[in-house]
């Protein structure tokens, strides 16, 4: 039995199927053309990824990648945090989280999907990357802000926390 297909058609009389495709393809042009911020996706192979027998829990140094991806997104970094260490005195300056937007688009010509447990990396200079795990893996995005005008849904948004080099540093 065929899945069963209703057009959407909220703002069909001024905003159309074509009118969104050619929105977001300029959309995709500015940030790949002009923006140009760049992240890349280290995706964690659920499949091969070695996990303890009785548990599930992943094993040390058993966490298998898939081939690095890069991705164009819109990328804000938040501000550092400073903190006290639990009941000490000793101040920590935590970097922020990175927050980032990938058009749906996008991670369907990549044939990809972005998970919780995901890593990211970004180059904050020529020569220093930081790298963030993925946190908030952008479902749903069917509200109104992840919508064109209640049309249709046409991007996801990230939140992804800084790690350690203990706990990742790259392939």
């Amino acid at each position: 039995m065929a899945q069963r297909q209703v057009p959407i058609t909220r703002l069909g009389k001024f905003f159309g199927s074509e009118d969104f495709a050619l929105d977001v393809s300029m959309g995709m042009e500015w940030l790949d053309g002009d923006m140009n911020f760049t992240i890349v996706l280290y995706k964690v192979d659920r499949n091969k990824t070695l996990q303890d027998d009785v548990y599930g829990e992943v094993l040390p140094d058993g966490v298998q990648f898939m081939a690095p991806i890069s991705i164009n997104a819109y990328v804000r970094i938040e501000q550092a945090q400073n903190s006290f260490l639990s009941t000490s005195k000793i101040i920590q300056n935590e970097p922020g989280n990175l927050t980032f937007h990938v058009y749906q688009k996008e991670l369907e010509n990549l044939e990809t999907t972005i998970e919780l447990g995901d890593y990211i990396g970004y180059w904050i200079t020529e020569d220093q990357v930081r790298y963030y795990s993925i946190v908030d893996a952008g479902s749903p995005n069917y509200d109104n802000k992840h919508t064109y005008g209640g049309y249709k849904k046409f991007y996801f948004s990230y939140v992804a926390t800084p790690v350690s080099e203990n706990e990742f540093r790259g392939i």
